[in-house]
């Protein structure tokens, strides 16, 4: 079994999510980090016995390096993604994949004519209510979708945003509470629905924030190819980090997500539940957020055992970028106040 060696561009909060992930996958090693603060990266790469770097040119120039991790800000994403495929290195980035959807495209394009694997975290797929929603509507079972709606109230202060650097600009995060916050259920809304999206009409504002750019409130529709409309309402100025909310209504029977579990409830009485199983745990580290769960273990589990059969992941450049572009209607459209037409 080949060893694929492993870079992690970024030491920052998401770090410990896919450094100690790569640990528990049997046919991958780290073997470089980086980072722009040298402390950092000096510090990651003394606790996982690697190499460090503070310009991730220098460290892709190695070429005992087969996949690179991106867990840097926004902005970032895309000319790292192109400039390591071009060097033939394999791509596994958090989410968003970029700011820009002609970035996205971009990075589609070069994996694909240099022959890499691009992969894009969207984690929440993994978990166990989200598995039985998708694969009850895939069963038929519920018949058509009719409609749905979500909702995410979390709480981002000015404090939040003035301890970065990066965060509450377009020109860095490229946004919100839509690209940073709501991402991860607009993804699965989508990807239960499993249609092209026709078109979104959306608002977006900034309404209890004093010092980002961004918007911190956001609501609207979206009306998919096959006929489905779904509502969404995001703001990231509450007092807490509220549990998600996702239902979507069927012609036999409601599907709710409330946080991570699931409720499905037929016409018929009958009910399919699924929650996280307290005993499935993972050990990020020290520092690492509890409420991530193990869903980015099992995503990078999947991407090397992917790599090394030679087949693509389950989340791909080419099916995150249909994310991508909507969250950049959404935007398109909040800022112009038009409904934006997504057949181009």
């Amino acid at each position: 079994m080949k060893i694929l060696k492993v870079a992690i561009i970024g030491c920052g909060n998401i770090f410990p999510m896919h450094a100690q992930s790569i640990k528990d996958v049997e046919n991958a090693e780290i073997v470089a980090v980086c980072d722009i603060k040298e402390d950092r990266a000096k510090e990651k790469a003394d606790q996982y016995n690697c190499n460090y770097y503070i310009d991730y040119k220098d460290m892709l120039s190695k070429k005992d390096i087969d996949v690179v991790h991106i867990c840097l800000p926004h902005f970032l994403h895309a000319q790292v993604a192109i400039y390591a495929s071009k060097l033939g290195k394999h791509i596994l980035t958090e989410k968003p994949m970029s700011i820009k959807l002609s970035d996205a495209e971009a990075m589609v394009k070069t994996a694909k004519e240099n022959n890499v694997t691009l992969g894009v975290i969207f984690q929440n797929r993994y978990n166990p209510g989200s598995r039985l929603i998708k694969e009850t509507l895939e069963s038929g079972e519920l018949g058509e979708i009719l409609g749905g709606k979500l909702e995410v109230t979390w709480k981002r202060t000015d404090e939040y945003y003035g301890n970065s650097d990066w965060k509450g600009t377009w020109d860095m995060e490229g946004g919100g509470v839509i690209i940073d916050q709501a991402i991860h259920t607009m993804d699965l809304m989508r990807w239960f629905v499993g249609s092209d999206i026709d078109y979104i009409d959306a608002n977006i504002s900034n309404r209890a924030h004093k010092i980002i750019q961004v918007e911190d409130s956001a609501e609207g529709v979206i009306k998919y190819k096959n006929g489905v409309v779904t509502a969404f309402h995001a703001i990231n100025y509450y007092t807490y980090d509220a549990p998600v909310k996702l239902e979507i209504h069927c012609e036999k029977g409601m599907v709710n997500m409330v946080g991570d579990r699931s409720d499905i409830k037929f016409i018929d009485g009958r009910e399919l539940i699924a929650d996280n199983n307290p005993n499935d745990t993972f050990d990020y580290g020290n520092g690492a957020k509890g409420y991530w769960g193990t869903s980015h273990t099992k995503q990078i589990k999947n991407y090397y055992a992917s790599i090394s059969a030679g087949l693509q992941p389950d989340i791909t450049g080419d099916d995150a970028i249909k994310t991508q572009k909507m969250i950049c209607a959404i935007y398109e459209s909040g800022r112009k106040r038009v409904r934006i037409s997504c057949n181009k």
